[in-house]
């Protein structure tokens, strides 16, 4: 319970905003009750003695009440029911899409012809990638946002947007979109303001009259963009001043040491939360606060920032999750969860980047035990929170796993990263991979791996060699990847156009906006004329579409794939085989997948081993095959780069 201070400020602003706390707004008004003492808490961590911290704590507590009389009666009703699920997103039944508007049909408008080929595949969860005013030819794939409110005039209006949720409700569908809440533009209104050395908003970020202390900072922060944008500060010659920009000289990093920054931005969630958003993808969290003499990224404070969010979320949109896009070290990931007190109290959900690196590794080396050696961290997460799991993304593949993961595995890391770089850019001999490097550093030899799905098993250079065997060798490729993502635990993520086998797309070179980035490689430009050959039978696009459906329907069948901390590895009787156990009751599933592309054979005995009594009889729901559990010292035989999903048949 509130103390009688902090009862009272949520009672000025009831008043304000004349809300009815013995009706329909009792629930809301109970729930910043019971809040309001941990709010309280956690911006006293950050702002405790900064000299505005009163009036923006008001306004905080404002912005709250403000944004909850604005919500709609029937985003209400959609929070009231999502409540009476637990932790509605670990549901096994949500299935996900991510895709650029643009490059997947043009504009806002054209998503709804679109929604049947998506229902058709097994898709309910849309994540449309940044939709907000960003400049054409500095965007950074839009996250770079001018305008946090306007819809891009290249994608639409927000009337667009709201019309196409209102469908996607209609269709028992999710939306997820993001909010870029380390930087803005530098054409953005703040920033057009600072430009002109308006004091007020040259303090939305950090500005700093000479190089004295940037060059400071730049002793500890690394290089995000060391290629296109090397360093991380920017001289603006308007204002005569540098102002820091970690990712691109065009995007100007927000100064959350000024309260106001916090309550503008939190403003603009709930403006998200307000348009019918199911998730909000709180894009790179883990650099939202800086600090000299460190690296400026995961740092106490920035959790802090996350957790207080949470806390207001829950009170006034309480139906919405939030997904921290925290791409760092596995032990770093698993904080974005939450700790101490507040586990499973941060973000509801996280990339499990470490694990999509992990299966990459996997397909590289034929080899499971590195993958292997970073489960001890990722089993960490919490109950209540979940997962995104994925293949690939419009983003990079790095290789930020940690340094003893490998070496456990006999492997030295410097020359492993190596392989794996080489392996996946062309650069080794006989691989069937076509990928590139990006942001490669020279200075330490870092770099990351761009490249679609279907380039980066093989599909691209198995077509150009007309080697229908390596083609199909390559199909085995990508629906055993995915599989091995779907069923593991959290929402499986497709990547537009991976459900319909697309090889790297080079028309970027050509494109100033975008050939200083080779992401673009994986960011394709839809042919719906390609994509109606998914319904021919015998084509790529139809091999790969129909296993990917048929993987996305099972997943909706096996309820133990849902997300309640039911994951089990299998013992490594196979190095090259991964395998793990999902259980709910009495329902158990065997997922086994061969990374190698030879025929393999497990003893009968790692079925038997981690459940009791032992099964008896598996039934494999992607072959229908049924299968008699046989004495140890005989074989179950995996086919190459074949995978099972067998469950124990009583």
């Amino acid at each position: 319970m509130a103390n009688k201070v902090l009862e009272k400020q949520i009672l000025l602003e009831v008043n304000k905003n004349k809300l009815d706390i013995k009706g329909k707004d009792s629930a809301f008004y109970l729930r910043f009750v019971d809040h309001v003492e941990t709010i309280a808490e956690l911006y006293d961590e950050l702002y405790a003695h900064h000299p505005g911290a009163a009036d923006n704590f008001q306004g905080l507590l404002h912005t709250i009440a403000r944004n909850w009389k604005q919500r709609k009666k029937k985003l209400r009703t959609r929070d009231n029911e999502k409540s009476k699920q637990e932790y509605w997103f670990l549901s096994n039944e949500i299935n996900g899409m991510s895709l650029y508007v643009d490059r997947f049909c043009g504009k806002l408008n054209g998503m709804s012809s679109k929604l049947e080929y998506l229902e058709n595949l097994g898709v309910n969860f849309l994540h449309l990638m940044p939709v907000f005013q960003s400049p054409e030819h500095a965007s950074d794939g839009g996250y770079a946002v001018s305008d946090f409110r306007k819809v891009d005039s290249r994608l639409g209006t927000i009337d667009d947007l709201i019309s196409l949720q209102k469908e996607l409700n209609e269709k028992d569908m999710y939306l997820m979109l993001d909010i870029v809440l380390n930087h803005t533009s530098d054409q953005h209104e703040w920033a057009m303001k600072a430009k002109q050395g308006n004091p007020q908003y040259k303090d939305y970020y950090y500005f700093y009259p000479d190089r004295t202390i940037p060059d400071h900072l730049d002793e500890s922060l690394p290089e995000i963009f060391p290629e296109s944008s090397p360093g991380n500060f920017t001289y603006i010659k308007e204002c005569d001043s540098w102002v820091m920009t970690v990712f691109h000289s065009y995007q100007w990093d927000l100064n959350y040491r000024n309260p106001r920054v916090l309550v503008e931005m939190l403003d603009t969630i709930f403006f998200y939360a307000n348009l019918g958003v199911d998730v909000l993808r709180i894009d790179a969290p883990a650099f939202i606060w800086k600090q000299s003499g460190t690296t400026s990224q995961n740092l106490p404070q920035a959790h802090t920032i996350l957790r207080l969010l949470k806390q207001c979320v829950q009170v006034a949109a309480p139906g919405m999750a939030l997904l921290g896009e925290a791409i760092v070290a596995p032990k770093e990931i698993m904080k974005y969860f939450g700790t101490g007190d507040f586990t499973a109290k941060e973000c509801d959900l996280a990339y499990n980047a470490t694990q999509m690196a992990l299966q990459w590794d996997m397909l590289a080396t034929g080899d499971t035990r590195v993958m292997l050696a970073a489960q001890h961290l990722l089993l960490r997460k919490p109950y209540g929170t979940s997962w995104i799991t994925y293949t690939r993304c419009h983003d990079d593949i790095g290789l930020g796993y940690d340094d003893d993961m490998i070496s456990s595995s006999g492997y030295n890391p410097y020359a492993h990263r190596q392989f794996i770089k080489d392996y996946y850019s062309g650069s080794y001999s006989g691989s069937p991979a076509s990928g590139a490097l990006f942001s490669y550093n020279p200075k330490t030899g870092d770099a990351r791996i761009s490249g679609s799905l279907a380039s980066l098993c093989g599909l691209e250079k198995a077509i150009e060699k007309k080697d229908t065997a390596a083609i199909e060798i390559s199909i085995q490729k990508i629906l055993m990847m995915q599989a091995h993502s779907f069923f593991l635990g959290g929402i499986p993520m497709l990547f537009y156009g991976d459900e319909a086998g697309y090889t790297n797309d080079y028309s970027y070179i050509s494109d100033p906006g975008k050939i200083y980035d080779n992401r673009w490689l994986h960011r394709p430009l839809i042919d719906w004329k390609k994509n109606k050959l998914v319904n021919k039978k015998g084509t790529i696009e139809q091999k790969v579409y129909s296993g990917t459906q048929k993987l996305l329907a099972l997943r909706k069948k096996l309820l133990m794939v849902a997300d309640t901390k039911n994951l089990t590895w299998m013992t490594p009787h196979n190095i090259h085989v991964a395998g793990y156990i999902r259980t709910q009751h009495q329902q158990r599933l065997y997922c086994l997948f061969n990374f190698s592309g030879q025929h393999l054979s497990l003893t009968w005995y790692a079925f038997k081993e981690h459940l009791y009594p032992a099964p008896a009889r598996l039934y494999d729901h992607w072959s229908s095959v049924q299968y008699e559990i046989k004495n140890d010292e005989q074989y179950f035989v995996l086919d190459p780069y074949g995978f099972y999903l067998l469950e124990v048949v009583e």
